[in-house]
């Protein structure tokens, strides 16, 4: 019985969750309540407050369902990589792909770069997002400087500026597609991107340290 009640506590959150995803992408973040949320899960507005505190709780527990850029780009430790460059190409096309698979995906990036208005709760959700921005970022340094290291990139190479240039050009382009999806083919595009700011990198002087 008590396998069971955990079962259906978890199938309840499951349910919260997506109807979450479907009010904020329809309503934006600010506008709906917990209530409506609620009424189209099929539960009660308290058995939304027994699984999350607030909006912004419920907020983090959807970004969870999806990996951001810069997370998905550094989440694995890059130290015994014998190709960090290559290891970055098939990371950044393993998220484009991900992307443009998978339609709750699509959703909640809608919904993290298109729908999130100012809450109550907006200091929190900020909060979840430059952590995860910053962390990011520091993982895909880490992998740029290894492959300095390995002679992949110039040895003067500005990392910090480089990590930020891939980050808020996938950004920049999923920030796009989810707005029009059908107007061009995101693993495609995407990685023209990416293999173009990759040989910017090698050739480029404007980003080598002064």
């Amino acid at each position: 019985m008590a396998k069971r009640s955990k079962e259906d506590a978890l199938e309840t959150r499951e349910r919260i969750l997506d109807a979450a995803i479907a009010v904020f992408y329809e309503h934006g973040v600010a506008r709906p309540s917990l209530s409506a949320i609620a009424k189209l899960a099929g539960v009660t507005r308290g058995a939304v407050y027994g699984h999350f505190r607030n909006k912004a709780d419920l907020f983090n527990a959807l970004c969870e369902r999806v990996r951001l850029p810069a997370e998905t780009l550094g989440e694995r430790d890059p130290v015994s990589l014998d190709d960090p460059l290559g290891e970055l190409q098939k990371r950044c096309q393993s998220l484009l792909h991900t992307v443009a698979q998978n339609p709750q995906w699509q959703q909640i990036f809608a919904i993290i770069f298109h729908r999130c208005e100012q809450v109550t709760e907006s200091g929190e959700i900020r909060e979840r997002m430059l952590a995860a921005r910053a962390e990011g970022d520091a993982r895909i340094a880490t992998l740029l400087d290894k492959a300095v290291a390995r002679g992949q990139l110039p040895a003067d190479l500005d990392i910090p500026v480089a990590a930020g240039l891939l980050h808020n050009a996938l950004t920049g382009l999923l920030q796009d597609w989810v707005l029009r999806p059908h107007s061009f083919d995101l693993p495609t595009t995407g990685m023209r991107y990416v293999d173009g700011i990759l040989e910017m990198l090698q050739t480029t002087r404007t980003m080598r340290c002064v």
